[in-house]
């Protein structure tokens, strides 16, 4: 497992994805795409490595598909995840 979630979040717009749901609430796909720039089907490509990593939950809503974070992680990876997110914001801050 750990090396799906390393590789999973090695890439920017899947760290930057976990970066917006490391706020707790429901994302729809509709709204990671315009804050991340992304077309519906590299988004719904990312959210598919990140969900298969176990690192996200979805649920469908209608047309849409609304993501979270998996409250479910063993703690190690909640850890790492965390960690993740943090060091991502930081850079974005620096830059």
């Amino acid at each position: 497992m750990i090396v799906a979630v390393l590789s999973a979040l090695a890439e920017p717009t899947r760290l930057s994805a976990m970066r917006l749901l490391a706020d707790g609430s429901e994302h729809c796909v509709c709204e990671l795409m315009q804050k991340l720039g992304a077309t519906q089907s590299r988004m719904s490509r990312h959210m598919q490595v990140l969900r298969q990593a176990g690192l996200v939950l979805d649920r469908r809503d209608a047309q849409w598909v609304r993501y979270r974070l998996n409250p479910d992680l063993p703690p190690p990876v909640a850890r790492l995840v965390r960690a993740a997110v943090a060091g991502a914001m930081e850079e974005e801050v620096a830059a």
